[in-house]
């Protein structure tokens, strides 16, 4: 998942070129050298196992987040609903968004 114009994609499915004069933002432009309100929360809440999912759920719940600052727990778990995670029941995940909507 990456934010084209702020909106979250699967970046599998959109060709690089038809994002051309796009704003396009992929994990790594979420924070300046520093984690992020919400990256930190992930990291407190152990809601990233694998790692495979994480920059998609990342993504996407910033994605949420910039358009809607405090989300309930079912906003939640329908903007994450796009990211597929195996390792994990979602729950320390959501608990990881809804601390980061409190501090950001």
């Amino acid at each position: 998942t990456v934010l084209v114009d702020g909106n979250p994609v699967c970046a599998c499915l959109v060709p690089a070129a038809s994002v051309t004069g796009a704003s396009v933002t992929t994990v790594e432009g979420l924070a300046n050298g520093r984690l992020s309100a919400l990256q930190a929360s992930f990291l407190e809440h152990g809601a990233a196992q694998c790692g495979i999912c994480t920059p998609g759920l990342l993504v996407a719940a910033t994605a949420l987040l910039e358009r809607n600052p405090t989300p309930s727990e079912a906003e939640t778990q329908d903007a994450l609903g796009g990211v597929l995670c195996r390792c994990t029941g979602y729950r320390k995940i959501v608990a990881a968004v809804m601390q980061a909507s409190r501090h950001m």
